[in-house]
């Protein structure tokens, strides 16, 4: 038995083969690889007797699954009125172009996944683009690109350019901050360690 069988067996072993917990196994299954595999999303329905259409249906749902993998880093920008009236769209541009990724993709060195939001509800801040849980305000394209260019490559390794440029960070608030913030799920800010 290969390791991908041995670790679909475990999950729907854990479950008891109930193809009615279906979520779990998949919640379970993204977290070992921190997507769904496409391999392992055919095991899966053949060892539970499903349609991997199934699969793929709940998969593409569920905004909380990925069938594609994460970067390190995790860029949001916004895209809400407020934020597009004041140049989102000029920086998405920037940043696709720049790194050749699109939106709701990673890049190919997987150093950050891009994702579109209609909006962060930070709208005194726009146009907004978070890093990793960290507000960043007033952005420009040039700006934008200076703060991507300042994250750590991976392994730790801090590149020359600051993590921060322009008007970021700062809470979503609205005042800027001379600590980085992060947000946490429930709105609440919290220092970085």
């Amino acid at each position: 038995m290969s390791t991908e069988e041995a670790l679909i067996e475990e999950i729907v072993d854990r479950y008891s083969g109930d193809a009615g917990m279906l979520i779990p196994m998949m919640q379970d299954l993204q977290a070992e690889n921190g997507y769904l595999v496409a391999e392992q999303l055919r095991r899966l329905s053949r060892r539970l007797e499903l349609p991997l259409s199934r699969l793929y249906s709940v998969a593409t749902f569920y905004a909380s699954f990925r069938l594609t993998p994460k970067g390190r880093h995790e860029i949001t920008l916004c895209m809400g009125t407020v934020c597009f009236l004041k140049g989102a769209d000029k920086i998405s541009t920037a940043i696709c172009e720049e790194f050749r990724v699109e939106p709701g993709g990673t890049t190919a060195d997987r150093l950050f996944t891009l994702q579109h939001v209609n909006c962060v509800g930070a709208c005194a801040l726009a146009p907004v683009m978070i890093v990793d849980g960290t507000y960043h305000d007033a952005m420009t394209a040039d700006k934008a690109l200076k703060v991507i260019q300042g994250l750590p490559q991976g392994d730790g390794e801090q590149p020359d350019a600051p993590a921060a440029a322009g008007g970021g960070p700062a809470s979503p608030r609205g005042k800027a901050s001379a600590s980085r913030k992060k947000v946490s799920g429930n709105g609440r800010e919290e220092a970085e360690q």
